[in-house]
């Protein structure tokens, strides 16, 4: 029972593939972790979008999810509610989007999105296959054409505390170091009157969703948090981060029916 208990608590997920993804494996009953894949079923993926896809104009973006055969894989599960999370940031990782792609059936999954300007964008998708016990991950750079936006430098912040959509967060880390297991903390409290906000709700499953990708765009973690109970105003995630060097990180969270993304950059030391 306890194996099962700590297995369920610890949500992150730990996991090296093909495109770089890092995440902390959901079967930690053995409380071992591993930079190597963890129960991930081997895929491929097309991506069919536009030739020249333009900038704030409806795209439409079509991805088949196929196996080691290249054949089409049929059945996928449904992890935090959705079948497929897709993830779409600009090269300079100023502009982050979390939507979810609809299964069509036959591997494939499509849905329609608008990219804010010009420019190069990294476009990752996690699934599931049947019987699989960690997400796969499959990732692709996509070129808009349209006017570019001016590039933001990913520069590390002194502060980890801003205001977002009225709330004030603020992310502290046990440390922060690479190939190290570490704890992070979203600490989440009203921005006019200081009261922690204790009703945060569940958002696609769990308390929070937080996603971090190197300032490459090569590495990128998605962690859940370490618990199911609790709504506020802490939010910790357990993770390993691959590789020293910068890192954006975005926080997710539910409150009061509206989700609100919360991002800072860091630098993860060696």
């Amino acid at each position: 029972m306890r194996r099962v208990t700590i297995a369920l608590i610890l949500l992150s997920v730990f996991h090296l593939t093909s495109c770089n993804s890092l995440k902390v494996p959901k079967s930690m009953g053995d409380h071992k972790m591993s930079a190597a894949p963890v129960n991930a079923v081997p895929t491929s993926s097309e991506w069919i979008l536009p030739e020249e896809p333009m900038a704030n104009e409806e795209t439409p973006i079509k991805i088949l999810i196929k196996d080691e055969s290249d054949q089409p894989i049929q059945s996928f599960e449904t992890v935090h509610e959705k079948k497929m999370h897709m993830f779409i940031v600009s090269k300079d990782l100023s502009y982050f989007s979390h939507i979810h792609p609809k299964y069509k059936g036959d591997g494939e999954f499509d849905i329609t999105t608008t990219f804010p300007a010009g420019g190069d964008y990294k476009l990752i998708a996690e699934v599931t296959p049947k019987g699989g016990v960690d997400s796969s991950i499959e990732s692709h750079w996509q070129k808009v054409a349209g006017e570019e936006a001016a590039p933001k430098p990913l520069i590390p912040e002194q502060k980890l505390t801003k205001t977002v959509d009225g709330k004030k967060a603020t992310l502290s880390f046990d440390h922060l170091a690479a190939n190290k297991t570490l704890h992070m903390t979203f600490s989440i409290y009203d921005a006019k009157s200081g009261k922690p906000i204790e009703t945060l709700q569940p958002y696609l499953g769990a308390l929070g969703h937080t996603v971090a990708i190197s300032a490459n765009a090569e590495k990128y973690l998605h962690i859940h948090p370490m618990t199911l109970e609790g709504s506020g105003p802490n939010v910790t995630f357990m993770t390993i981060f691959p590789d020293k060097g910068i890192y954006k990180i975005w926080g997710q969270f539910k409150h009061e029916g509206e989700i609100f993304t919360v991002p800072f950059v860091v630098e993860v030391g060696a």
